[in-house]
């Protein structure tokens, strides 16, 4: 998966720690809707609950694409989300470090969530 442009339509999930609380969002430019959630910039949910660390993300062509992803994950059971973070990072690792942002300040070894 590339991340490279401003303009990169993604469906992603975040969590607060491993099998936490999540949150499933879309953007067209991830790297900067993540900072956004790590800096408590976008009022609600993951503010409250404080749901940072990227666990999962899946690049699409367009929004479009996106967001009828995004409205068919938000319908999935809690469990079938679960699989599929793990399907892919199975030990809820930050994913957001390798897109080039800091660790979290609880991220002091990898693969080990608080």
């Amino acid at each position: 998966m590339m991340i490279g442009n401003d303009f990169q339509p993604c469906v992603y999930l975040v969590a607060s720690r491993r099998h936490g609380t999540l949150y499933i969002g879309v953007t067209s430019n991830l790297i900067q809707r993540i900072h956004q959630h790590r800096e408590d910039l976008i009022p609600g949910f993951t503010r409250r609950y404080g749901v940072k660390r990227l666990v999962w993300y899946e690049v699409h062509d367009t929004m479009e694409a996106a967001i009828v992803r995004e409205k068919r994950l938000k319908e999935w059971r809690r469990a079938w989300k679960i699989e599929l973070i793990e399907a892919h990072n199975e030990h809820w690792d930050d994913l957001a470090i390798g897109l080039g942002l800091p660790p979290l300040p609880d991220s002091t070894r990898p693969g080990v969530m608080k």
